[in-house]
């Protein structure tokens, strides 16, 4: 079988990127078929380079420059004409269907919270920015390997979205942010059960997922563990060990690999 990394110095730089930048999605993708691998990086290099634009800078101005310059690549993709040459873009280009395209719009959007200081404006709204960043980048590497029904990418995206944010919470609270809208243990445990209920939600419609689409909900292998420890012991989301050992992080992710169950 052709490997489509061979003599695609895109495809090449779009792994490395993700390996450096996100190395749990690496990891998953690297469980997948080669073939799958050359849909999977393009996508998850594009969220990689969004996600750390507001990082990258201290200037307001130039982050939201950056996500404006995503913006119109998502749009000329969207459009279906010419597409700015970028070693993401291309790529991506080749993969991510056009609707898709015009929907990650609101990742990209979303992603403006991270420019400033403000928390969310309510519980609404945090639960919505899980939704349009974990959530619709789980749905479009589904929709890329061929899934049309997107409720089992969502569901699975959105927890394993809010799992990876609880572990991020004091990093970002050192950082000036202000991650949770209540941060009471009784509030986490709640935000937590309800990321436990989105997996049983994602579980129920998991048979409408096309097979070669399965590879695209990988990276959510964490997602269960880590929203139950959030669930049972809240105070491990503030004193920053919420992720479990790292034996078991070795055992969940061999399991999940071999058997597709999350």
């Amino acid at each position: 079988m052709n490997d489509p990394f061979i003599d695609n110095p895109d495809l090449v730089a779009c792994a490395q990127i993700v390996e450096k930048g996100d190395p749990e999605r690496f990891q998953a993708v690297m469980a997948v078929p080669v073939a799958a691998r050359a849909v999977l990086f393009p996508i998850y290099a594009m969220n990689v380079e969004v996600s750390r634009a507001p990082w990258v800078t201290q200037e307001h101005m130039i982050a939201e420059m950056r996500l404006q310059w995503w913006r119109d690549a998502l749009a000329e993709i969207a459009e279906g004409g010419l597409v700015r040459r970028h070693e993401v873009v291309t790529p991506l280009a080749m993969v991510l269907p056009r609707d898709m395209a015009k929907r990650l719009d609101d990742l990209v959007l979303a992603r403006r919270w991270d420019i400033y200081r403000d928390t969310f404006e309510d519980q609404a709204a945090f639960e919505d920015f899980i939704g349009n960043t974990s959530g619709l980048l789980m749905q479009a590497a589904a929709a890329a390997l061929g899934d049309t029904d997107d409720r089992t990418a969502y569901a699975l995206g959105w927890a394993s979205g809010l799992a990876s944010f609880l572990t991020a919470v004091p990093e970002l609270e050192a950082a000036g942010r202000v991650p949770l809208v209540d941060g009471r243990p009784e509030a986490v445990r709640a935000l937590a059960q309800k990321g436990l209920e989105k997996l049983v939600e994602a579980r129920k419609f998991r048979g409408a997922v096309p097979q070669a689409a399965r590879a695209a909900l990988l990276s959510g292998w964490m997602a269960r563990p880590i929203l139950k420890r959030a669930a049972t012991q809240p105070h491990l989301v503030a004193a920053g060990t919420l992720m479990p050992s790292e034996a078991a992080q070795r055992w969940r992710k061999l399991w999940v690999s071999q058997t597709g169950r999350w």
